[in-house]
């Protein structure tokens, strides 16, 4: 556009397409195809894609770690009221450098300098309390930069290395405090009473780290998306971006591997090259309430876990509740194997057997380390130049040591704590809710530590995955009414967000319709182009902000309050050089965790069953409800995906018929070849990369809700959009950052407004 107006002797000279640097074949999806229903023709013709919402879970990562113990030392009682405001029944959250500092300071100094004996049964608890201290204060150093490491072996053996670091860096941490009782005190100036924390629940989260397997997913699943969810093959999209036809806005939770996998994607998606770290500060917006957390649920959750473990130690069988063999998934605890109480103790035998292999190899590592100097150790794993890589350490694997961060101390107290917790040996009790950690710690390790060649490792996995593709599931309600009940709540928020999504693109579309009828009616009429060129720049669509600059949110465009409205201009079609300059495609890109997956899966499949929705059809088919039965798991990278299409040859605006919603799901990364051992599983266990599944439908071919069905079945579960908080500025910038005042701005910018009256009119 600025060569045809400044120097078109040289705008002859580009190639009508560019030369978009995509290579990448297209991946064809069965059944599936880029304009939806597969039976309508293509783009442009009689539907146009208007919205695609995705809902992506994290890519693989290492496997989380949790330490949990109770507190009563002052130290740490006062360490939360510092952080919590003062506030005795307000739990913490410690995040930041500065806070993990000072809990590390605590916990070095309440830390026993030595391992008592234990000579009773009554001292067992202060010695599992204070092991549990050394392993906060190892983590916390570990994360500091420390290769700080506190193993018992047997005899009360252990080891310590040496400080390496300094500072605490990563996205990677996080350690709450719950108080759990508390009292009443004098208060400090002697005027009366106030409450004291006397006890606390201290969680210590760590681990969890996208590897480098996560983030060539992400990047690969970026690809796919660019290449099989818009019109025009791979370039496609990027034509849309690059022309101002795509408004793209991507969220993220608060959790580090979110946000990398999310960073990753976009750089697949939009071909973006370069580190991913600009790519999330640019591209990425964190909401922690919308997608994290599993709080408002807790109490159900607990609930089902209970019932859960009732029905697998006592061998309990399946009550069927409303099911029936055509529906087996209306069963309390479908999914779960007949004999799971007999792969229990299998399951513990095959861990001890697994971790008293991991302690040899730990061991040799300690003899090693003992033989040089305490200040010769291996310096620490450098986390964010490890983020920053799509390959296998090859370094480490030549030299047989594990996959990553991890060294073999490291990796047998991961298995260490999984043997300790999956069974109480004193109380003889089994916890359930270890199996699929269990599972987690057997996956990573069969996919990236296989050269270690740990033996009855595979025979873990697949006793692991048996029970593990019962637990799962069933800990977000043991029958579809809870799991839609669980799956509301945690996903209230998002569910309502997808509402306003939709609902600001049909507003959006049917403005656009609007003024094309408007134009063809003027045309006809033949007013003048002054007249018609005014009119296109009086358009006010209410619509999200493409750029994040905005200090706007997605809210619903029914509000009156006028910060909720905002001016979008578009390129002029008559001067925007594509063919279709009317096409215009709304993504929202929400990545999240497991929980949410499964939420929204089960809202999804669930939702007639609410008393409001009495007499409904499902919003998924028969067919898909026996294949997600049957699918067990929503692995890394699972995602769902709405695609809202409008049928333009619909000729009333408000007619339902106008926009239908396509769902699509994929199971995430594919398991298979750790299942088999052909020569493509050994090429994949090579780059410790699983593929990710394609897209299967939710729908049967031909069928599919409206927008108006869709927002029907939705509305019980989701929180309405008055309740979505009031966009905030950055603090200390909210004058400048004004709507208002960023457009005067702009405006002052282009002194065409000025001094050519005619400037709009010619587009420029």
């Amino acid at each position: 556009m600025l060569l045809d107006a400044k120097a078109p002797h040289l705008s002859s000279a580009i190639p009508p397409t560019l030369p978009w640097k995509v290579n990448e074949p297209v991946q064809p999806s069965e059944g599936l195809t880029r304009q939806g229903s597969g039976i309508i023709g293509t783009f442009g013709q009689s539907e146009e894609l208007r919205c695609v919402i995705a809902i992506i879970r994290h890519g693989d990562r290492t496997p989380k770690q949790k330490v949990k113990l109770k507190v009563t030392e002052e130290k740490l009682l006062n360490l939360m009221l510092k952080y919590n405001g003062g506030r005795p029944r307000s739990e913490t959250k410690l995040k930041s450098a500065v806070q993990l500092q000072d809990l590390l300071d605590a916990t070095r100094i309440l830390v026993p300098r030595t391992r008592p004996g234990r000579e009773s049964d009554s001292e067992a608890e202060d010695f599992e309390h204070a092991e549990k201290l050394r392993q906060v204060k190892a983590v916390l150093e570990e994360i500091y930069g420390f290769i700080t490491c506190s193993i018992s072996f047997t005899h009360g053996y252990s080891i310590t290395l040496s400080p390496q670091g300094g500072h605490f860096s990563g996205i990677y941490r996080k350690v709450q405090l719950k108080p759990l009782k508390w009292v009443k005190v004098p208060k400090s100036n002697g005027e009366g009473e106030e409450e004291r924390p006397v006890e606390a629940l201290m969680v210590l989260k760590y681990g969890g780290v996208l590897t480098h397997a996560g983030r060539k997913q992400a990047e690969e699943l970026g690809r796919y998306f660019r290449n099989n969810m818009y019109p025009g093959e791979g370039t496609g999209l990027l034509r849309l971006h690059s022309t101002y036809r795509h408004d793209l806005k991507i969220y993220s939770s608060d959790e580090g591997r979110v946000q990398m996998s999310a960073a990753a994607f976009a750089k697949g998606l939009l071909d973006l090259e370069g580190q991913l770290t600009p790519i999330l500060v640019s591209l990425v917006s964190k909401d922690s309430s919308m997608l994290d957390g599993l709080d408002n649920a807790s109490s159900e959750m607990e609930e089902a876990k209970a019932r859960l473990n009732e029905i697998i130690t006592s061998a309990a069988k399946i009550v069927h509740s409303n099911g029936s063999s055509e529906c087996p998934w209306m069963t309390d605890g479908a999914g779960l194997p007949s004999n799971a109480s007999e792969l229990l103790p299998k399951l513990v035998t095959l861990t001890k057997k697994v971790t008293e292999q991991v302690r040899l190899l730990a061991k040799d590592e300690d003899e090693e380390l003992t033989e040089t100097s305490s200040y010769e150790v291996i310096p620490p794993y450098d986390q964010a130049k490890a983020l920053g890589k799509i390959n296998i350490d090859i370094d480490r694997i030549a030299a047989g040591l594990p996959c990553g961060s991890e060294g073999f101390l490291l990796m047998y107290a991961r298995w260490k704590k999984l043997e300790r917790d999956l069974y109480n040996e004193r109380k003889l009790r089994f916890d359930i809710t270890q199996i699929p950690d269990v599972y987690d710690s057997c996956k990573y390790d069969l996919l990236h530590n296989a050269h270690l060649n740990l033996e009855g490792l595979d025979e873990l996995f697949k006793v692991s995955q048996l029970l593990a593709d019962g637990v799962i599931p069933n800990e977000y309600g043991i029958n579809p009414k809870q799991r839609l009940k669980i799956g509301s709540k945690i996903a209230r928020r998002l569910l309502g967000k997808i509402l306003i999504d939709l609902r600001n693109t049909r507003e959006e579309a049917i403005s656009v319709a609007e003024l094309k009828c408007n134009e063809d009616q003027q045309s006809t009429s033949k007013k003048s182009e002054k007249e018609d060129t005014d009119y296109q720049l009086k358009l006010s669509i209410k619509n999200d902000d493409v750029r994040r600059t905005s200090t706007t949110s997605d809210i619903s465009m029914d509000q009156d309050d006028d910060d909720d409205k905002e001016t979008k201009y578009r390129l002029d079609p008559k001067y925007a050089n594509v063919k279709t300059p009317g096409r215009h495609v709304r993504t929202r890109l929400y990545f999240t965790s497991e929980s949410h997956i499964h939420s929204l899966m089960n809202v999804l499949r669930y939702c007639n069953l609410d008393e409001s929705l009495q007499g409904e059809d499902s919003l998924v088919c028969q067919n898909a409800l026996e294949r997600l039965y049957k699918t067990k798991e929503l692995d890394y990278m699972s995602y769902i995906v709405l695609r809202m299409f409008e049928n333009t040859e619909v000729v009333a605006l408000e007619d339902p018929k106008r926009f239908r919603i396509e769902m699509t799901f994929s199971r995430g990364a594919d398991l298979s070849p750790l299942e088999k051992n052909d020569s493509e599983a050994t090429s994949l266990h090579q780059e410790h990369t699983l593929p990710i599944m394609g897209p299967e439908r939710l729908q049967e071919v031909g069928s599919y809700p409206t927008l108006e069905k869709m927002e029907m079945m939705f509305r019980p579960f989701a929180m309405p959009a008055e309740d979505f908080p009031p966009p905030s500025a950055p603090a200390g910038f909210s004058g400048y950052f004004s709507k208002s005042a960023v457009l005067e701005r702009l405006v002052n910018l282009w002194p065409f407004h000025k001094n050519d009256k005619h400037a709009s009119a010619n587009g420029k």
